[in-house]
């Protein structure tokens, strides 16, 4: 499936955004799975296809039969239908192809600009133990991010981080957008230590995109009165 390009809510998160979107050609090669906090680009096929191809489990055959024709429904870009049928699959089971259906309802309603809709199916997603579960949460603190519900981002990214644990590729990601959240609450001193921890922690990471934590870490500290 194509990636898409949606417009979201445009806020004072654009500052880091702009730094954020200069690597994101980088992780795309590299197929990695990453949102962008109130940015204008998600790249949603990916943990899509991983629940496709990734979690496959015995199932009731009723359960296989409609989770496969939804999968079916998004490969041929049918996605008004695709997100039709997950919806079924989310209401009629209780199982893990529900569990994944609420996942991929809450990527089309996100990527239709259906915030709301979707933080409904992200919190009926079990993320814990789940492949995706770190890219799950950080898809609710976008959505919340975009409804600009600032403080409950903020609980999505850290449990994002917390599941990721000191992954390289996504913590650091993760702990970028929750800072500009907190840069949004003027949490300055907040903000610092969030790039700090990157800065300490995940060098490699900026070496590989080419983010320079040390301008945001210096002005948040100024704003902070350090």
């Amino acid at each position: 499936m194509a990636k898409k390009e949606i417009q979201s809510a445009r806020t004072s998160l654009e500052e880091v955004n702009d730094t954020l979107s200069s690597w994101e050609q980088k992780v795309e090669g590299n197929k990695k799975i990453i949102y962008y906090a109130g940015g204008a680009i998600v790249a949603v096929a990916l943990i899509v296809m991983a629940y496709i191809y990734l979690w496959r489990i015995p199932q009731s055959d009723a359960a296989k039969e409609d989770i496969s024709k939804a999968d079916m429904e998004l490969f041929q870009g049918q996605d008004s239908l695709a997100l039709k049928d997950y919806k079924k699959v989310a209401s009629d089971y209780s199982n893990k192809p529900a569990n994944r259906a609420n996942l991929n309802a809450a990527i089309l309603l996100y990527q239709n600009g259906k915030y709301q809709e979707a933080v409904k199916y992200l919190n009926d997603f079990d993320a814990e133990g789940a492949l995706v579960g770190p890219a799950s949460q950080s898809l609710l603190g976008d959505c919340y991010v975009n409804l600009k519900q600032y403080d409950d981002a903020i609980k999505a990214f850290d449990k994002a981080i917390s599941l990721a644990g000191d992954n390289v590729n996504y913590t650091p990601l993760f702990l970028m957008k929750k800072a500009t959240v907190l840069h949004e609450l003027k949490k300055y001193a907040d903000e610092a230590a969030a790039y700090q921890t990157i800065k300490d922690k995940y060098p490699q990471f900026m070496q590989t995109y080419g983010v320079n934590v040390d301008k945001y870490i210096e002005r948040a500290n100024a704003l902070a009165g350090k």
